[in-house]
């Protein structure tokens, strides 16, 4: 195939000038053979698997990037939720698990391991109740790896005494790492309707439902969306679309490429190719400022939901028509402390909790690490989890709260959270109690349209 000097240029920019990369390369690993009656027995068939099946993840993923020319950010792994591998054994404690994942991922330079998890959404087990339990030490005591509780869920309605305890939960994990602005929050994501091949952190898990192993791919390139726009800003919603579409092929294609050779070299399927426009605490990296492209003087503004509603329409629409393996979230994120664009509108005012709330209802996942007030109650989080869940319940889409309540610090103050996490101005919370709503517990039933097959 011969490539023009236009089309050879347009990719090196990409990568250079606009920041395109592969956001991040994801093993999914079945932990189901490892399970045994003895604690001590499955974490050390866990750590043989681990070694075995993702030894060579990192060093494959430095190949292809030197190979290539292609940025991949992160080498992860996402292991079956931790809730149902060690409800067998004689532990009553998780940390152990979460500590030796940890230590694994050190060992390999792995950056991140999810999978420290629980899915409830329609009751618990004696072996969700001690992964939740064991959440806060387990992220105040490891650096790598990442907790997911699925709360919610279309078909089944909303477990409230779940949404209750996961409020407490991320108190008590903000506490345990207070020194830190309570980062351990930051890695404690609580879903409704959670896909079980997602790459992106702090949610992988491998689903119960996935194989032995694949290799699932996350790309991400907000500045490259936004410079396809700089160059039309005459253009009308109609040709917007087209340029969206167009550019959104593009890294779709790039991605597959990538998955499928680090597939193809760790000897496991090719799971699922993840477009969500992931933005990072850089400059140029921002799904805000593609929102301003479109027109709006600042991200929040009136418009503000209309314009992430289409951006995440054509971004799944481009996807579509470039690969066969969608899935994931694949949309638009809009994380706070890790976008530069909405940093600025929250500082300036023209963002808000409830603004961000509205947003999520079209947008990839959720509320996401939005640090609010540390002396945010641990209901008033679990009633914002609970409005989360409804939303992602009553659309049948993923939705997921990732918040930080920051110890010793008021609305207004600033959190830093370090790296790709960033750091972002703490957000005002509605001062009326929701207390008593919460404290009810039981189940939401699922919306009437779930009821089919």
């Amino acid at each position: 195939m011969v490539f023009t000097p236009l089309e050879i240029k347009e990719t090196v920019d990409m990568f250079l000038r606009y920041k395109l990369d592969i956001r991040a390369i994801t093993l999914g690993i079945s932990l189901l053979d490892c399970v045994s009656s003895s604690g001590k027995e499955t974490r050390s068939r866990i750590r043989e698997k681990l070694f075995r099946v993702a030894g060579p993840l990192v060093k494959t993923g430095r190949e292809i990037e030197t190979e290539y020319g292609i940025p991949i950010i992160n080498k992860r792994v996402s292991v079956t939720p931790i809730s149902l591998v060690a409800a067998s054994s004689d532990d009553e404690d998780y940390t152990a698990y979460a500590r030796l994942l940890d230590e694994i991922a050190g060992e390999l330079e792995i950056d991140f391991v999810g999978g420290f998890s629980a899915l409830v959404q329609k009751g618990f087990s004696s072996g969700d109740i001690k992964l939740i339990d064991s959440i806060p030490e387990a992220l105040a005591s490891t650096g790598r790896v990442c907790a997911s509780v699925n709360a919610a869920s279309t078909r089944s309605g909303i477990n409230m005494d779940a949404v209750r305890r996961m409020g407490e939960v991320i108190k008590a994990a903000a506490e345990k790492t207070a020194d830190k602005d309570g980062v351990g929050c930051a890695k404690l994501v609580v879903f409704c309707n959670a896909p079980e091949d997602n790459p992106f952190m702090a949610g992988a898990f491998h689903g119960p439902g996935e194989g032995e192993s694949c290799l699932n791919v996350g790309v991400s390139g907000p500045g490259v969306i936004k410079a396809a726009l700089e160059s039309r800003r005459d253009a009308d919603f109609g040709e917007l679309a087209e340029i969206i579409k167009k550019t959104t092929f593009k890294i779709t294609r790039m991605g597959e490429l990538v998955g499928m050779e680090a597939a193809k070299r760790l000897g496991v399927p090719f799971g699922i190719l993840d477009l969500s426009l992931a933005p990072t605490p850089a400059v140029g990296d921002s799904v805000a400022r593609i929102l301003e492209e479109m027109g709006l003087e600042a991200a929040g503004t009136h418009g503000t939901t209309a314009a992430l509603a289409l951006l995440t329409d054509l971004v799944k629409k481009g996807g579509v028509m470039a690969g066969a393996r969608i899935g994931g979230f694949s949309g638009a994120f809009i994380p706070v402390s890790e976008d530069e664009g909405m940093v600025a509108a929250v500082r300036s005012g023209s963002i808000n909790l409830e603004k961000l709330e509205a947003m999520t209802s079209v947008c990839s996942v959720g509320l996401d690490m939005i640090a609010l007030p540390g002396d945010t109650s641990a209901a008033t989080i679990a009633a914002i989890i609970a409005d989360e869940m409804a939303i992602g319940m009553v659309n049948g889409k993923t939705t997921a709260v990732r918040v930080i309540p920051v110890p010793g610090k008021s609305a207004g103050e600033w959190a830093e959270f370090g790296g790709l996490l960033g750091g972002a101005p703490i957000m005002a919370v509605n001062g009326a109690k929701s207390d008593a709503f919460i404290a009810r517990g039981g189940w939401i039933p699922p919306p009437i349209h779930s009821f089919r097959n």
